[in-house]
């Protein structure tokens, strides 16, 4: 895949907005294209709404990736992790980044922007975006068998609202 042709849904909270502006800039300096669903500053803002909006953009096809920025990264890959055809990862380093792709296909990246320096929040994303997903049979059978997981868990979804209601 080309850079220039791949897509990359970015967001984050507040915590996350300068990490995200910086992303942005060494992602377009790559030659990747970015749709950044915001925030657009550092004004208090809540994660779920911008890392489900990300993560809707890859699950839906409209983005080839997501990236998500908030303060620990976590409650950004839990809200991302909810939605049906999403693996996101929560990466510290460059090891966890391309074990994430090569294993386990993950298709949105969560970043800590308060436990990360640039550097390093760069470094894992172009691990992250470099590596390949290995297509080993012990690997597409794992990932195939999230899918059979996410699929048995939409009947959660019923449950939830029959609570609600």
């Amino acid at each position: 895949m080309l850079k220039g042709s791949v897509r990359i849904a970015i967001g984050s909270d507040h915590a996350g907005y300068e990490l995200k502006r910086y992303i942005i800039a060494k992602l377009r300096e790559e030659g990747y294209e970015c749709v950044d669903f915001g925030v657009d500053s550092r004004e208090n803002a809540d994660y779920p709404d911008v890392s489900y909006e990300v993560a809707l953009a890859v699950a839906r096809g409209n983005c080839d990736f997501g990236i998500l920025i908030c303060g620990t990264g976590i409650g950004s890959s839990i809200v991302a992790n909810k939605v049906c055809g999403v693996r996101c990862s929560l990466c510290l380093n460059e090891y966890m980044a391309a074990m994430a792709r090569a294993h386990n296909d993950a298709n949105v990246l969560a970043l800590g922007a308060r436990v990360l320096g640039n550097e390093l929040a760069w470094n894992i994303t172009k691990t992250w975006l470099t590596t390949p997903f290995s297509n080993e049979e012990r690997h597409v059978r794992r990932v195939r068998k999230i899918s059979l997981i996410e699929r048995v868990g939409k009947g959660c979804l019923t449950a939830c609202i029959n609570k609600v209601e």
